[in-house]
């Protein structure tokens, strides 16, 4: 219609529009026409900066990535078979931060500020006592130790459990199936069965043992003679 090929009424009569609306519409688009190059200056100008924002994020991910790559690249260069090792951090590097490197390297960023708490004295106490306790009576459960505990220090049946968890003092209790073989292992042979030590050096027998120390246990592994009862080193 605005280049003259057909007349309002036909325009109209083909799309089966009013023509009184089609008139509307023209003089709509008469009074605007210059608006509309604007909104598509303005939609390019919008898109422009746009890409320019992006394209300078991109040149900052990329600057920021370089000095990365460059100190990754050095520390494996370096000792490959410390991959991953927290003590190939540097936390005074001036380009790559602490965390970032942390990253790289896959370490837990978190444990390279975190400072082990020593036992209390308390701690310290109870568990020396349990000790002692297991090793005069090692058919004491967790109840009966937590009683004589009692009788010397308050303590509770819990603390007393997690105490014998970590020290690793199993409970005399048999597991399951621990008669039941495993046929993956090899089975070897008693040597000694049916035979008597008849004279020195003879067959000899080791055992270990342990102390308690303050920062601590001192084992102690000693060579038995069989025979003699003579202790032929340790």
């Amino acid at each position: 219609m605005f280049r003259e090929d057909k007349s309002v009424a036909q325009s109209a009569s083909e799309s089966g529009i009013h023509p009184n609306q089609v008139h509307l519409w023209k003089k709509q688009t008469l009074e605007n026409f210059s608006q509309l190059f604007e909104d598509d200056r303005k939609d390019e100008k919008a898109k422009q900066a746009e890409h320019e924002r992006q394209l300078n994020q991109l040149y900052g991910e990329i600057g920021r990535l370089s000095p990365q790559l460059s100190w990754l690249k050095n520390k494996y260069g370096i000792n490959p078979e410390q991959e991953g090792s927290e003590d190939m951090l540097e936390p005074c590097h001036p380009q790559v931060s602490l965390k970032a490197q942390a990253e790289l390297l896959e370490a837990r960023y978190s444990r390279l500020f975190y400072q082990p708490v020593p036992p209390s004295p308390k701690e310290e106490a109870i568990k020396c006592r349990i000790d002692q306790i297991y090793i005069a009576r090692p058919y004491y459960g967790s109840l009966r130790i937590t009683v004589v505990l009692n009788r010397e220090m308050p303590v509770s049946r819990p603390t007393v459990e997690h105490y014998l968890r970590e020290m690793g003092i199993p409970g005399l209790a048999l597991d399951p199936n621990t008669s039941k073989s495993a046929p993956q292992h090899p089975i070897y042979p008693y040597l000694l069965r049916n035979v008597t030590a008849a004279y020195s050096n003879h067959i000899w027998g080791i055992d270990v043992t342990y102390i308690p120390l303050k920062a601590g246990w001192l084992y102690l592994v000693a060579a038995l003679d069989w025979f003699s009862r003579f202790i032929v080193g340790w």
